[in-house]
């Protein structure tokens, strides 16, 4: 959460984008979240909205059009291949559907960094072997940074990752 603004540290510096986030004014937080991408464990999707609208929502915010916000939602709805349930809700979805979908959202304004936490905590394994190709494309291909926070790292990592081991406030980088 610290990452994003939601917590601020209680000691040390915490960096993100340039921005030092203790302390950090409205308007620069506003600013570097235009930037994140978040994929929380629990989905976070908006009940009341279908798939498709969840998806535009960091596009939205970010003063897109309808069109392009639109457009945008449909190709990661094909990516994520959810493009056959853009009209459901959240409640009509399975766990996976349901993560593929905030994976799209995550991903729909091409952010520098993406944060997961848990992202395949609660899916089977072919729904986790999808979450983390995405997590895997968005770094090779779109070179966008991925933070993972998973007491599982899948053995089929095709990509070189740094590991870290953070117990009691301190991080330990796992060789």
């Amino acid at each position: 959460k610290s990452f994003f603004g939601a917590l601020t540290p209680s000691q040390g510096t915490l960096i993100v984008g340039g921005v030092e986030l203790k302390g950090v004014s409205n308007k620069k937080l506003n600013f570097l979240r235009r930037h994140i991408g978040i994929v929380f464990q629990d989905y976070k999707l908006i009940k009341e909205w279908n798939v498709e609208k969840n998806v535009t929502l960091p596009l939205m915010i970010a003063g897109f059009s309808k069109d392009v916000s639109k457009n945008q939602a449909k190709k990661l709805l094909s990516h994520v291949k959810l493009s056959h349930k853009s009209d459901r809700f959240p409640m009509e979805l399975s766990g996976g559907e349901q993560q593929r979908a905030a994976m799209a959202r995550a991903l729909a304004h091409n952010p520098i960094l993406i944060l997961a936490d848990e992202p395949t905590g609660n899916l089977d394994d072919y729904s986790s072997g999808l979450i983390w190709n995405l997590l895997e494309g968005a770094n090779t291909q779109l070179k966008t940074t991925v933070i993972v926070v998973t007491h599982h790292i899948p053995e089929t990592m095709n990509i070189d990752y740094k590991h870290f081991h953070i117990e009691y406030g301190s991080i330990h980088e796992v060789n």
